[in-house]
């Protein structure tokens, strides 16, 4: 009987462990979902809404009858040419001035361009914000020409430009 009763126990043992089964694992959706829901909600309450992009405050002038608006227009650019000669440089300013500088002394020559750009600037009523068109001949030296620019932007003359010229292409027949 002992036998018995100790395989008796040895089935309801390996019976109750069979009729116990767990319950699968698994990830329950409703709370997940209701999560996502609250943040979503969080997100839109929380979030700084920006404004509209396309308005600005604008004033627009007063239109007159027989009154028309000036537009700001660029003014020509003032021509400065440069041209090599034996000596150093020839500076034609405009078409009214023209200062040699040459090679040897060139602090005189730069000094005396000073003078002559101020005076065909007072002479053409410009500012020192107009633009300056700087056109040069293919043989100047480049200290030369650095000179002459570093001596206009000395005098205040921001809008300096180079005039682009493309060189004559020599044609070489065999």
């Amino acid at each position: 009987m002992q036998i018995l009763g100790n395989t008796n126990k040895g089935k309801s043992i390996l019976s109750r462990t069979i009729g116990l089964r767990r319950p699968a694992i698994g990830l329950r959706i409703a709370p997940m979902i209701d999560m996502i829901f609250l943040l979503l909600i969080f997100f839109l309450v929380a979030a700084k809404w920006s404004p509209q992009e396309d308005f600005l405050p604008l004033q627009l002038p007063v239109a007159s009858a027989g009154i028309v608006a000036q537009t700001a227009v660029k003014p020509e650019p003032l021509t400065i040419q440069i041209t090599p000669t034996s000596a150093g440089c020839r500076v034609q300013i405009g078409s009214s001035r023209a200062v040699n500088i040459p090679a040897q002394n060139p602090e005189q020559g730069l000094a005396l361009l000073m003078e002559q750009t101020k005076q065909c600037l007072l002479e053409q009523k410009r500012y020192a914000t107009d633009p300056v068109e700087i056109a040069c001949a293919g043989k100047v030296k480049w200290e030369n020409l650095a000179q002459i620019y570093n001596v206009l932007y000395g005098m205040g003359l921001t809008d300096i430009t180079f005039q682009m010229t493309e060189s004559p292409k020599n044609d070489k027949s065999d």
